[in-house]
């Protein structure tokens, strides 16, 4: 399961290891068992996790899926 979350605690990305700073958004992705994996946008850009949809002319960037 995906969920995308704002930074509120110390919080380091597990693809790059970069300390995440407060207010920073990033994906919580669930994997088998109880692993947990937390991954920045930059990490999100690279792996093709972020979705670009265009909403009232605005372009945003999401962590949602296309489905």
């Amino acid at each position: 399961m995906r969920r995308g979350c704002i930074v509120i605690a110390k919080t380091e990305c597990d693809g790059c290891h970069r300390a995440m700073k407060y207010g920073e958004r990033y994906l919580l992705l669930n994997g088998e068992g109880d692993e947990k994996q937390r991954l920045c946008v930059d990490c999100c850009l690279s792996y093709g996790h972020i979705s670009h949809v265009t909403v009232k002319g605005n372009q945003i960037s999401t962590f949602l899926s296309k489905q």
